[in-house]
């Protein structure tokens, strides 16, 4: 999005830390949001538990204390992606390394995504694995959406030609582009797309499909009941929400009420099943 808005019109790199809500962490020590110094907090900042060495090393002491569930293959995979990671994430911070550096990272943990979907047995591990895996996608397509509308309403006037283009870039940023155009057509506007990744049920990046896979998986764990519910909740949210008129505001109010009912079925699901280990 930063990338394809016309010059002068553009965003400052602090969207990013917007998405993920990081500014409160990244204003705490004193260096200027510049594109250099927030994109080396997002890849390589071993204080930033959002940063992408951080969430490696998570994941590599996640596979390691539990590698008598998984395949060989992912403790493998995993040590080859954070020796990686390691060696390169802080020479991709400027621009000459870093496409290639992110593509790498993305690739590898398809592959890790696919190699647990086609080894798992179907058991509880397998659910709740792909149980944090939906929940994560919803949220992060919520961000994603509420963040960029707001980014390309607020651009001059003058450069509302563009928008076709930028909310095309925010498809593509949540991998949705492909299934846009067979469902909705080529038409690129911004009350389809918003509908579009938050209610349309044969997209699996939209939020209602994702709550209801969850839903789906949950109903075979015992004592669900608490969070079905929530869930159900959330579900309806999201089902009665109609964007229209391109009004970002409404947009907002709709993304922090879903984030918040979230966040609950989050926590519930640690209260209910992890919190007494």
């Amino acid at each position: 999005l930063v990338m394809d808005i016309p010059g002068g019109a553009e965003p400052g790199w602090d969207v990013l830390l917007k998405i993920l809500q990081l500014q409160p962490l990244f204003e705490a020590r004193p260096r200027q949001a510049n594109e250099q110094n927030i994109l080396r907090f997002l890849l390589c900042d071993k204080e930033n538990p959002s940063s992408i060495l951080f969430s490696i090393a998570c994941i590599r002491e996640n596979v390691r204390t539990t590698r008598d569930q998984l395949p060989k293959e992912v403790w493998e995979y995993t040590n080859e992606l954070h020796i990686f990671a390691n060696e390169y994430a802080e020479k991709s911070v400027r621009r000459r390394n870093r496409y290639a550096f992110l593509e790498r990272i993305i690739a590898d943990s398809q592959q890790m995504n696919g190699l647990l979907l086609t080894t798992l047995n179907r058991d509880h591990a397998y659910r709740f694995i792909k149980i944090g895996r939906l929940l994560e996608r919803a949220d992060m397509t919520s961000r994603v959406i509420d963040v960029g509308a707001s980014v390309i309403r607020s651009s001059d006037k003058k450069y509302r030609g563009y928008e076709p283009i930028l909310w095309t870039s925010l498809l593509n940023a949540l991998s949705a582009t492909s299934s846009y155009r067979d469902y909705i057509g080529p038409l690129v506007e911004a009350d389809s797309v918003v509908n579009f990744v938050f209610k349309e049920t044969a997209n699996p990046r939209s939020c209602i499909f994702c709550l209801k896979k969850i839903s789906q998986e949950l109903y075979h764990l015992d004592h669900a009941s608490p969070v079905l519910t929530l869930l159900e909740e959330a579900i309806s949210t999201a089902t009665e929400f109609q964007f229209k008129h391109g009004k970002p505001e409404t947009l907002h109010q709709f993304v922090d009420k879903l984030q918040l009912q979230l966040a609950t079925i989050n926590d519930m699901i640690d209260s209910v099943w992890f919190s007494h280990y």
